[in-house]
């Protein structure tokens, strides 16, 4: 049974508990499922949070160990908590439960492992507030939480999500820039407009058991928004050690492909007014998801997932959306002519692999990890044979 608790039931009544106004400055969403290891460091640093004028929504997705105590226990001592408990459904739902109820004028996303700086969301809501944009987006620390050698002993390491380049574009629309949508898409460390996600039908992919649904989501916002801006200053803490952590989990070979669909969906029903422009950047911001996702799964897995990325790729080529220009470069020769090139050279020699050889594909991925020429030749050879050595000695392609 779902329920939707303010206070932790303290009121009979359920009556919402107040604020410090009627509608807080940000809703802050925290999804929780299974988190109790990291739970309290999480709420204890939007307890602490410099802006007061906020409500915290934590979504319990059907937690089985102590999560929902501990949320219960922070909204019992602070009336800005609210808490959503309901049977486990899935990332996706989870968030947009919290985006239907959130009451705030601008979103921020915490995950329930993380935790904040003290000082961020009074940091983002003045950036917002002063520059009027639908989206602002902040820089991260990679966090451990022992130090290690290898980090220099250090448990935070700075991830720069906005080059200068980004930063320096102030205010814009991503679809003037689309290289802005190659980032990764962390959808944390940022604000963004309430209304602005609901005039837009901005929402997560609902599918149970789906994961990546930051890919989807930031894709739909930098489509539809024209007000964006970075800032170099990191608050957030973005912890790399939970072993429970979607991001660690060896399988769901297909989540990245049902977030795409997903992109395709909004983009046919929602925006087919862009669809042209659109195009171009989805076809490329796939080539990259599906990428990364081949290289991340098992060796057991690389085959299956390599089929479909094969199949797509020649049917986003066919589609036009990979211009075959690309192909014999003669798209390179004027490229002022072209507008924005939205594929590098050596992209296109891997989406030709992929689409035409994915078997010689596979041979130059696993080569990535060769330990030294002879290796190398040796995963070509059990590959492809001779005629695969040949290509790989003469760069042919």
């Amino acid at each position: 049974m779902e329920f939707y608790q303010p206070l932790a039931s303290l009121f009979v009544n359920h009556e919402r508990p107040i604020l410090s106004s009627l509608t807080p400055l940000i809703s802050v969403l925290v999804p929780i499922c299974n988190v109790e290891k990291y739970l309290d460091k999480c709420l204890i640093s939007l307890q602490k949070q410099t802006l007061k004028d906020i409500e915290i929504i934590c979504i319990n997705d059907g937690s089985t160990d102590s999560s929902l105590d501990i949320i219960n226990k922070f909204a019992s001592e602070d009336p800005r908590f609210v808490v959503i408990d309901k049977p486990n459904s899935g990332y996706g739902d989870s968030m947009n439960r919290g985006l239907e109820i959130a009451k705030g004028k601008y979103i921020s996303i915490l995950e329930s492992d993380d935790f904040l700086d003290a000082d961020a969301l009074e940091y983002m809501l003045t950036e917002a507030e002063s520059r009027q944009l639908e989206v602002f987006k902040c820089n991260f620390w990679l966090y451990w939480s022992k130090p290690d050698v290898s980090r220099g002993y250090r448990t935070d390491l700075l991830f720069k999500l906005a080059t200068p380049e980004m930063i320096a574009l102030g205010a814009h629309r991503p679809l003037d820039y689309p290289d802005i949508f190659w980032a990764k898409a962390s959808i944390w460390s940022a604000l963004y407009l309430k209304s602005f996600l609901d005039e837009n039908e901005i929402r997560f992919n609902p599918t149970p058991g789906a994961s990546y649904q930051d890919l989807g989501f930031t894709f739909k916002v930098f489509s539809c928004a024209h007000r964006v801006a970075y800032s170099g200053r990191a608050f957030l803490h973005y912890r790399q050690d939970n072993e429970k952590s979607s991001v660690n989990s060896p399988g769901k070979v297909y989540c990245v492909c049902d977030e795409h669909d997903e992109i395709s969906r909004f983009i046919d029903e929602k925006r087919p007014d862009l669809k042209a422009t659109l195009g171009p950047v989805r076809a490329h911001t796939k080539f990259l998801n599906y990428r990364w996702n081949y290289d991340r799964l098992g060796d057991e897995l690389k085959p299956e997932f390599l089929e479909r990325f094969s199949t797509e790729m020649r049917q986003e080529i066919e589609s036009g959306y990979i211009d075959r220009r690309y192909f014999d470069r003669s798209i390179y020769c004027d490229p002022a002519g072209e507008g924005f090139l939205y594929f590098e050279p050596w992209e296109i020699d891997e989406i030709d692999w992929i689409a035409n050889d994915p078997t010689y594909y596979a041979a130059h991925r696993a080569c990535e990890h060769s330990s030294g020429k002879l290796e190398t030749l040796k995963t070509y050879w059990n590959a492809g044979g001779l005629s695969y050595v040949y290509r790989a000695l003469r760069g042919k392609h």
